[in-house]
């Protein structure tokens, strides 16, 4: 297994405290093997084997349907006599009303409770009160650019440049099967295409029961299509009405949300600095993985800008910033990332003008002392324009602190 310190770091600085840690996120991102590397970095801390328990809850490892009490009354078994257990529980998604049995556990002391899921039941707005206040949740997504490398390298990839790496994690995207293996393109995109369709279908049609499945699937594609880009309910909906179909606003409102909520989409929201406030309007939508885009829809060099907007989206993400797109008066700034008391101002383009000027003045226009980026696919060195460092993504995406 190739490290991934930054969620292993998470879980060790949660250990044994009385919370359910809850990893969260989209099908095939890692979730089970970085409960693995749990298991092992318990093992080597000094917790015998015997106290750490693991559960998979897949209808692959249990012979039939298991309900909440079916599931305490299992892991009571094991944990029987052992004293203080670790209990790691992966996919937990699949018992009906889990969080009644995780809850009975917690409130008996005598284990630090780890679980994974892949759906909504997983979210925060989906966990119920069962929970309330007795849980932190750590969203996984697939791979940064870093732990991206760091795959290739494991997998002896012969190239190691960044930079010329960096299309290939543009064009298939992040998932650790496809990072960990040498495949073409072709079959990357096979690969892709395929955790996308489960997930739309597991995760999404079946769940909520849509029955214009076709249209729902036109909707998914439309999102794909304009990622980085602003656009409403109502304009899809006038979109399909021009293809000669018929979808009603609200439908696509519960959509957007159920895409949102098998993490298959991230919905940006605007922020005005000169008000302080975030805005409920002209908000974005960006996709979990680049892989998902362009292994459904094909590549389109004319979508790299908002590609490498949606790369920078999550690694913003990843790195625990709240991210809004920002709006100064008639000016917008790409992103601005919020961290405490810290902020970080960036604009993305795949190509600088001649005339630089046109990506730096709404960034030198806010009149503060955060750091601030233009970044570019342009193969050159990173330099300082009037107090705005401009490089490349690569660069920017393995820059350790900004």
């Amino acid at each position: 297994m190739i490290a991934r310190p930054l969620y292993l770091n998470a879980l060790r600085s949660l250990r044994n405290v009385p919370l359910v840690k809850i990893l969260a996120g989209v099908r095939r991102c890692g979730k089970s093997t970085i409960l693995a590397m749990l298991r092992e970095d318990l093992i080597a801390s000094g917790i015998p084997e015997e106290r750490i328990v693991w559960r998979t809850y897949t209808s692959e490892h249990i012979d039939h349907a298991l309900d909440d009490r079916e599931m305490y009354l299992d892991i009571r078994e094991r944990t029987k006599g052992r004293g203080f257990c670790y209990l790691l529980l992966d996919e937990v998604q699949e018992i009906e009303n889990w969080e009644k049995a995780i809850n009975s556990l917690l409130e008996e002391g005598d284990t630090d409770i780890y679980v994974t899921g892949s759906n909504s039941r997983l979210m925060v707005s989906e966990i119920s009160t069962y929970l309330s206040g007795r849980y932190v949740s750590i969203p996984v997504f697939p791979l940064s650019f870093g732990e991206y490398l760091d795959f290739r390298a494991a997998g002896h990839d012969p190239q190691t440049d960044p930079k010329k790496l960096f299309d290939a994690y543009l064009r298939t995207g992040g998932f650790p099967v496809i990072a960990a293996n040498t495949f073409d393109v072709q079959t990357a995109c096979q690969i892709v295409e395929g955790i996308f369709a489960s997930v739309v279908e597991h995760d999404i049609a079946r769940r909520y029961h849509i029955a214009r499945y076709e249209l729902f699937t036109r909707v998914v594609n439309y999102v794909l299509e304009n990622v980085g880009k602003t656009f409403s309910a109502n304009a899809i909906v006038k979109f399909l009405r021009a293809e000669g179909r018929s979808l009603t606003v609200e439908s696509v409102y519960n959509y957007l949300a159920w895409l949102e909520k098998a993490f298959v989409v991230s919905r940006c929201r605007r922020y005005d600095l000169q008000g302080n406030v975030v805005l409920k309007t002209q908000e974005k939508f960006f996709v979990v993985d680049s892989g998902f885009k362009y292994c459904r829809l094909g590549f389109n060099r004319k979508s790299i800008a908002s590609m490498l907007e949606n790369i920078i989206y999550f690694e913003l993400k990843r790195r625990k910033y709240d991210v809004y797109i920002g709006k100064d008066g008639t000016r917008e700034i790409d992103f601005i990332a919020m961290q405490k008391d810290e902020r970080l101002y960036v604009q993305v383009c795949r190509q600088l003008p001649e005339d630089s000027d046109r990506e730096t003045a709404s960034l030198l226009a806010i009149r503060d002392q955060y750091p601030k980026y233009v970044v570019t696919m342009e193969d050159l060195p990173a330099y300082n324009e009037k107090g705005v460092r401009i490089m490349h993504i690569a660069d920017f995406l393995l820059q350790e602190k900004w």
